[in-house]
C-alpha cells in the first residue's frame, strides 16, 4: 500500500508532511510513503497581506485540486488555514494533537511587548493578532509580515521591526524555541481558530486511505476544533476578519471563548461558553449566534461591504 501526501514546500509544511509520513509507518510499517510537493496561490504572492488577496483558501485549493485529480491522496494542513467548506467529495478525516496554540512575540533587542518603546514597529499580517495589539499597546506601528517563518525572522534579525508576532506551534515544530522571547497566555491574545492543530484531508470515498490515516485522529483535539470551527463557519469568518476562538476541556467541561471587532479594535465582542465535550458543534454556533446578535453582524457586514 501507498499514501501520496500533497504539502506546500515551505520548511514547516514539509516538516507536517513528515512528522505525518513517520507516524504512519510507526502504525504501518510496511506502508510506502511518497511526498508530492505542490506550489499554491499563497506561495506565489508574497508582497500582500494575506486579507487581500482571499484568505484561508490560498494555501489549499491547488492541493485539493490534485487531489480530485487523483494525482495524491491526502494533504496535511496546518488546520488554520483550511476554510470550514471543502470542495464536493473532500474532506477531513484525522486531526493530530494540538501543539501549543499560543501566540509568541520574537526581538532582537526587547525581551517582552510590554518593553517596546512607544511606537516600535510589530510585524504581523495577522488581523487577529494586530487587533488585540492595538488594544494592548495603541501606541505600536504595526506593519504587515508575509513570508515563510525563517523569511520572517530574517526580516527581524535584519533590523525591519523591532517585533514580529509568529504562532508558537510552528516554531515549536521547526526547533526555534530559542527565538522566542515571550509567549501569550490565551487570555492575554486568544488564538487563531485551530491554530496548533494539523488537519488531514482525503477524498471521502477512498475508505483504505480513510481507515490509514483514521489511527492519527486524537479525540480531544477533534472536540475542540469543531468547536472552534463551528464558530468559525457560523461567523463565515476568514482571515479578512479580526476573529479568534479558542477552546478547552477541563473536568470533563468544553469551554469556548470567542472573539470579533472592527478592523481598529474600536469595537468588541468577546464571550464565552461552557457544556458537554458532545455538543462541541453546537457551542460553537451557539456563541457565534450570541456574538452577533451582540452587535457583530453589523460590524461584519460593514468589513465585507468594504472589500
Amino acid at each position: 500500500m501507498k499514501i501520496r501526501i500533497g504539502t506546500r514546500k515551505s520548511k514547516l509544511a514539509l516538516w507536517q508532511a513528515n512528522f505525518v509520513a513517520d507516524q504512519l509507518k510507526k502504525h504501518f510499517p510496511d506502508l510506502e510513503v511518497e511526498l508530492v510537493k505542490i506550489t499554491t496561490k499563497g506561495d506565489k504572492i508574497l508582497d500582500v497581506p494575506l486579507a487581500k488577496v482571499g484568505g484561508k483558501g490560498l494555501f489549499v485549493k491547488e492541493i485539493e485540486e490534485a487531489m480530485l485529480r487523483n494525482e495524491i491522496d491526502i494533504a496535511v494542513h496546518s488546520l488554520k488555514d483550511v476554510p470550514t467548506y471543502f470542495p464536493e467529495g473532500l474532506g477531513l478525516v484525522a486531526i493530530t494533537k494540538r501543539e501549543d496554540p499560543r501566540d509568541a512575540f520574537l526581538s532582537v533587542k526587547y525581551s517582552s511587548l510590554k518593553e517596546l518603546p512607544e511606537g516600535a514597529i510589530v510585524g504581523t499580517s495577522s488581523l487577529r493578532r494586530k487587533v488585540q495589539l492595538k488594544i494592548n499597546r495603541p501606541d505600536l506601528q504595526i506593519k504587515d509580515l508575509r513570508g515563510n517563518v525563517d523569511t520572517r525572522i530574517r526580516k527581524l534579525e535584519e533590523g525591519q521591526y523591532d517585533a514580529v508576532i509568529l504562532a508558537y506551534a510552528g516554531l515549536k515544530r521547526l526547533g526555534l524555541e530559542n527565538k522566542v522571547k515571550q509567549v501569550f497566555s490565551p487570555d492575554f491574545m486568544i488564538p487563531a481558530v485551530a491554530q496548533g492543530f494539523l488537519g488531514i484531508e482525503a477524498r471521502l470515498d477512498d475508505e483504505n486511505t480513510r481507515k490509514i490515516v483514521s489511527v492519527l485522529n486524537d479525540e480531544e483535539s477533534e472536540i475542540r476544533a469543531t468547536a472552534e470551527r463551528a464558530f468559525l463557519k457560523t461567523l463565515e469568518g476568514g482571515c479578512q476578519v479580526p476573529l479568534a476562538g479558542y477552546s478547552e476541556i477541563k473536568n470533563g467541561k468544553l469551554t469556548l471563548t470567542g472573539f470579533v471587532s472592527d478592523l481598529e479594535g474600536k469595537t468588541i465582542f468577546k464571550d464565552f461558553i461552557e457544556g458537554s465535550p458532545a455538543e462541541a458543534e453546537d457551542l460553537g454556533i451557539e456563541l457565534a449566534e450570541r456574538i452577533l446578535q451582540a452587535g457583530a453582524k453589523k460590524v461584519l457586514d460593514a468589513i465585507y461591504k468594504g472589500q
